[in-house]
């Protein structure tokens, strides 16, 4: 028999690609196209929004035999066991083969914002505490694990990561974000990407672009960005994850700006996305997304209309389930309201892709390796959520060092979150995004409470517990309990922050967005009155969002940050109140004073800043970048804090530092780089990250870090809408936090305005050199 030149994998894939479309039917070809969601909930229950009135009815039998594009979230709708669901899936992917003329398989894909979400999969924290770890190199690894085991039970393509930069802290997504900068948005998401893409996973970005720019912080609201918000901040982290970290897939947003849906855009869909960037992978919809179009936009007057908008702008797959893609589509096509030329560039895309993961390959077989005995939450999983979430506990405050805890005091441990394992969890975890839905089910992993965490790190500690309230019903009856407790105790470890949900749910997660940064409920009242008892209050946040926390400013004994940090977040953060740990996690989110006042994030301009012209200071509590430590360190010998040198606009410049750890422990501190632009043809933000360095320095041991600053990184857009490197003086500030500068050297860009292109330089490198002692 001749395998036919589409099945021939010596061929180039364009090649393969273009003898298999020129053997489809339309109706072969449309089915590329959308995915179908089996054993999804049609009556208002289920997962995702408006998902009772956006999906068709459909018989799978009769379906399949045209093939089928994707299947969407096999493990992430219901409990599954992980070796049974891959068993199903295979099954499923051999129907499906064996239905169609050209037995091809469907791209299967799952969530996995913060680890697969599947029962029984490893729980890790949620990219706000990845940004609060300023490792990329960890997340890289952690997500190298996660990708191995969607691959481990047939899994293609993952929805993530999210790189929407937190532009309001009151949406609730912002436990999805890494945090309120672009660089360090970019730098992890990058590395998250690298990390998903080395297993073989398809990535992909989202929410492109501008979702977290909604109006008022609420989800699905219109984004009002400016031109230059757009470009300098929101879309930076996009092109560092395509161009750094090799992302073969962009899931467009629900979101619509200056009145034009991104999802019906085909000037960031293609014009920026595909021409200027050089994205060749598949564009696909976030879910119900291209339905929005009509139902919510309401750009869109006919399915047929719905559909031809969405695959002009440039959306090559349909999720997640088949509703416009489908028949609507086919008869649009035949009716000439559709040109067939954009079926088939969405098809050739997807084909393309699917001819990457070897889907096309005559020796294809859907059983995935080692399908009988699938271990989704390994010990070395575990170990990296535990590194992973220990690096990412922001120690906010600690004047008088009541930390770490005394091994043999009395500890009142009071709030909410204190004994509830869910208070680990971001609202895309499985137990918190599934499991709600299934009454009794185990939630199928181990997740140690603080309460019990801080119990076995503390065995001679006496502690006792009171729950106080809710998360955030008004009820205060559990006051005089939690009060006398603390009273009884030596110190009082108050535990509180958010509980994880989807679309008003929770306090914090998707479609749970907050009017101000009050906490939660009766919480912040619970606060004051432990306060009131003189004991000393360590306060401890397990939250999805900063929280203004300027009421209590000077009357806490310590406060310690953590944003859901998975299922070792438990001992890891016990472990930083003992002092097992020793905190080494910086703010990816700057947390306010007040609970008013906002947006408000870091990067602001002069005028976005604290004045006299008006009574209300946006000056934070506690600045992006900042965080504490057990230990002390010195930064010496810098290399130039003097004169000013001329650096070319296509040039470069050194700045360099001596890091040492002058205390008795072992710790980490994290350099960071700042750039400062006094004069330029439009506003900038005051300061903004361009580069950092993590380092781990054991006592006495000392680290010299160099920041190699190209002139490319100093680059905005101008009034023209062109990206510019403008000559002038600048300030280079390494600095321990935003707001805590610590060396800064001044130089001057010479030469002509510089207009740079897709090629930009993008990261600042830092090299780290061993310093001996002489």
């Amino acid at each position: 028999m001749t395998t036919a030149p589409w099945r021939d994998p010596a061929l180039p894939a364009a090649a393969r690609v273009d003898d298999l479309l020129a053997r489809m039917t339309l109706e072969e070809k449309t089915a590329q196209l959308y995915g179908v969601w089996v054993g999804a909930e049609t009556d208002g229950e289920g997962v995702a929004p408006h998902q009772h009135d956006m999906t068709a009815d459909y018989d799978w039998d009769e379906l399949i035999t045209r093939g089928l594009g994707q299947l969407t979230r096999s493990f992430g709708t219901a409990p599954v066991d992980p070796a049974l669901g891959a068993r199903a899936l295979a099954r499923a992917q051999r129907r499906i083969a064996e239905a169609g003329r050209f037995g091809i398989p469907a791209v299967a894909h799952e969530e996995c914002l913060a680890g697969f979400t599947a029962w029984r999969a490893t729980a890790y924290p949620v990219p706000l505490a990845w940004g609060a770890a300023f490792d990329p190199p960890l997340v890289e690894e952690m997500a190298r694990r996660i990708g191995r085991d969607l691959r481990a039970v047939g899994v293609h393509q993952g929805l993530a990561p999210v790189l929407d930069v937190v532009r309001d802290p009151r949406w609730g997504r912002v436990e999805e974000t890494i945090g309120e900068d672009p660089y360090l948005v970019g730098t992890v998401g990058a590395a998250y990407v690298r990390g998903l893409e080395s297993a073989g996973i398809v990535a992909t970005l989202k929410h492109f672009a501008g979702y977290a720019s909604s109006a008022g912080a609420r989800n699905l609201a219109p984004v009002r960005a400016g031109t230059r918000e757009f470009a300098d901040v929101t879309l930076p982290p996009f092109e560092m994850a395509l161009r750094e970290g090799g992302a073969r897939s962009v899931m467009a947003a629900y979101t619509e700006r200056d009145g034009v849906p991104a999802s019906a855009d085909p000037e960031l869909l293609t014009g920026l996305l595909r021409e200027e960037w050089g994205f060749t992978g598949t564009v696909v919809a976030d879910y119900f997304g291209i339905g929005f179009l009509q139902t919510l936009h309401r750009v869109a007057g006919t399915p047929a209309e719905t559909a031809r908008l969405a695959l002009e702008a440039g959306i090559d797959v349909e999720l997640p389930t088949v509703k416009y893609y489908g028949e609507t589509l086919v008869a649009a096509v035949r009716e000439g309201l559709v040109d067939e030329d954009l079926v088939d560039r969405a098809a050739r895309r997807v084909l393309l892709q699917k001819c990457e993961l070897g889907l096309l390959d005559e020796d294809w077989r859907p059983e995935p390796a080692g399908r009988d005995a699938v271990d989704l939450d390994s010990a070395a999983n575990r170990a990296v959520a535990r590194r992973l979430a220990e690096e990412s506990v922001v120690l906010l405050d600690n004047p008088d060092g009541l930390l770490p805890l005394s091994p043999d005091s009395r500890i009142a441990v009071v709030g909410p979150r204190a004994a509830d394992a869910l208070a680990m969890l971001g609202c895309y975890s499985f137990p918190s995004h599934v499991l709600t839905h299934h009454p009794g089910v185990e939630l199928g992993i181990g997740i140690p409470t603080l309460l019990d965490a801080l119990r076995t790190e503390l065995p001679d500690a006496k502690v006792t517990f009171a729950e106080g309230c809710p998360v955030s019903d008004p009820d205060v009856t559990g006051f005089e309990e939690a009060v006398t407790r603390a009273a009884e105790a030596d110190v009082c470890v108050a535990v509180l922050g958010d509980r994880a949900g989807l679309f008003g749910r929770g306090t914090s997660g998707e479609g749970c967005d907050v009017a101000d940064l009050r906490l939660p409920g009766v919480q912040g009242e619970l606060l004051d009155a432990l306060v009131a008892t003189g004991v000393p209050v360590v306060l401890v946040l397990l939250t999805g969002r900063p929280y203004a926390l300027g009421r209590w400013h000077g009357r806490l004994g310590a406060v310690v940050q953590a944003f859901f940090p998975g299922e070792e977040g438990g001992p890891a953060v016990a472990g930083v109140l003992s002092g097992r740990v020793n905190p080494s996690g910086r703010l990816p989110v700057s947390v306010p004073r007040e609970t008013g006042g906002q947006p408000w994030t870091y990067l602001q301009p002069p005028l976005g800043l604290a004045g006299e012209v008006s009574n209300l200071d946006p000056t934070p509590l506690y600045p992006f970048g900042h965080g504490r430590a057990y230990t002390d360190f010195a930064w010496e010998d810098f290399s130039d804090g003097a004169g000013e040198p001329e650096v070319p606009t296509d040039g470069s410049y050194e700045v360099s530092v001596t890091v040492r750890n002058t205390g008795a422990r072992a710790g980490a501190e994290v350099v960071q780089l700042y750039l400062h632009d006094p004069v330029a043809s439009v506003t900038r933000p005051d300061v903004r990250l361009i580069g950092y360095r993590r380092l781990e320095l054991d006592p006495g041991d000392a680290r010299r870090v160099t920041f190699r600053f190209h002139a490319d990184l100093s680059a905005f857009t101008d009034r023209r809408g062109r990206r510019v490197v403008e000559p002038g003086a600048l300030e280079l500030r390494l600095s321990a936090s935003s707001a805590e500068p610590r060396h800064t050297a001044r130089v001057r860009l010479t030469g002509p305005v510089r207009v740079l292109g897709a090629d930009r330089r993008l990261r600042c490198e830092a090299e780290v050199a061993e310093v001996s002692d002489t």
